[in-house]
């Protein structure tokens, strides 16, 4: 193999690997949250934060500071130590190992740039995951110190955010692995097909779909209704729009209309792709493209079941990360089945089907 080779190899695995650590990141981060984890290191110190309390002493001087907060009053009063060293370190261990994939981001890239491996178009890009990889974890900690003010819950439109931002990395990432991996596609002179903008539609909907997951997380509006399809007794309880006020409030605010949205806008997620599949099928597209809509279709499927799931029992923990694993997977999906599909030339594009020439003796004839 070629040192160019080898190079190219190595970016492309590199960026694999931030797109595998942002899906852990994102599990793990559920799961801190799952275990009410989040709020007990109440300092956010990127460099003398990774040697944890050492000696008793330290960690009694580490549990007075979170005795302060509103979490300790209001939730867990009267947790001993050692209650608090295990919630310590789940969240201990969160921050570790953000700081070992900003390292990972890092270094990397800076050998990369060094080298000069990096397209010189192109280098803006791989700058930009390293600098958003960076400003993912201040907004991090932006959105645990809006628990440790007035309230013990942080703020759901700063866990939103701090999704979506995890989301805008990953697809980056993935979107220059895969210009990598099968080459950038070029715009078809024919324009992109409808199938193209309904992946893009897909896109859009899984976003908003995982964006009000995280308004659910950030609300603990997963509590509010454990049955389904109905809710408080009604498929569409009254109400709805008019819980906080105005609708615009409601839709944003109100933990019962935030669930209600987020069960039902997953079926928009899987009518669209059960659209791009049956065109699939029915135009006999790419063997890569059907099994990658089908693969979308599978994904999206599972993650209703895991949903209901989620609902009729209660929240439980195994499964309410299988759900937020998937969605990062369906999300991932969405995003290469819509890089296939740029890819693909549509029919104006295709060469115009001619009758083939006569042969000499039939044009004698002729």
């Amino acid at each position: 193999m070629s040192t160019a080779n080898r190079s190219d190899r190595a970016v492309t695995i590199w960026l694999l690997v931030v797109c595998g650590l942002i899906m852990f990141l994102v599990a793990f981060g559920g799961f801190v949250r799952l275990t009410r984890s989040g709020l007990s290191i109440v300092e956010w110190n990127p460099i003398s934060g990774v040697v944890p309390p050492i000696g008793h002493d330290a960690w009694v001087e580490e549990f007075a500071k979170y005795q302060l907060t509103p979490e300790y009053q209001k939730v867990n009063v009267g947790m001993t130590l050692a209650e608090y060293q295990e919630i310590f370190v789940i969240e201990y261990l969160h921050r570790l190992i953000a700081r070992f994939a900003g390292l990972v981001v890092a270094i990397p890239l800076l050998w990369f740039l060094w080298k000069g491996m990096l397209p010189r178009g192109q280098r803006w890009r791989y700058i930009l995951v390293g600098l958003l990889f960076a400003v993912q974890g201040a907004l991090g900690w932006y959105m645990v110190s809006s628990g440790l003010v007035d309230r013990p819950t942080i703020s759901h439109f700063r866990l939103t955010a701090h999704l979506l931002l995890a989301l805008t990395v990953l697809a980056i990432a993935f979107r220059l692995a895969l210009d990598r991996l099968y080459g950038q596609p070029q715009r078809s002179p024919g324009g992109r097909g409808s199938a193209y903008w309904l992946s893009v539609a897909v896109i859009a909907v899984v976003v908003v779909q995982i964006a009000y997951g995280g308004l659910v997380a950030g609300l603990k509006a997963g509590h509010i209704s454990n049955t389904w399809p109905l809710m408080f007794g009604y498929l569409a309880p009254p109400g709805l729009f008019t819980a906080a006020g105005a609708w615009t409030k409601s839709v944003l605010t109100a933990p019962a209309t935030v669930q209600f949205i987020h069960r039902w806008l997953a079926f928009a997620v899987l009518a669209i792709s059960l659209g791009l599949w049956w065109s699939a099928r029915r135009h006999a597209w790419d063997a890569t493209v059907r099994r990658a809509s089908l693969l979308l279709v599978g994904l999206v499927s599972f993650q209703i079941a895991l949903g209901i799931c989620v609902v009729l029992l209660g929240v439980p923990l195994v499964i309410a990360l299988a759900h937020q694993i998937t969605a990062m997977l369906t999300f991932m999906a969405a995003l290469y089945l819509n890089h296939r599909l740029a890819a693909m030339p549509t029919r104006a594009a295709l060469p115009s089907q001619v009758s083939p020439p006569l042969p000499v003796d039939e044009r004698a004839s002729a």
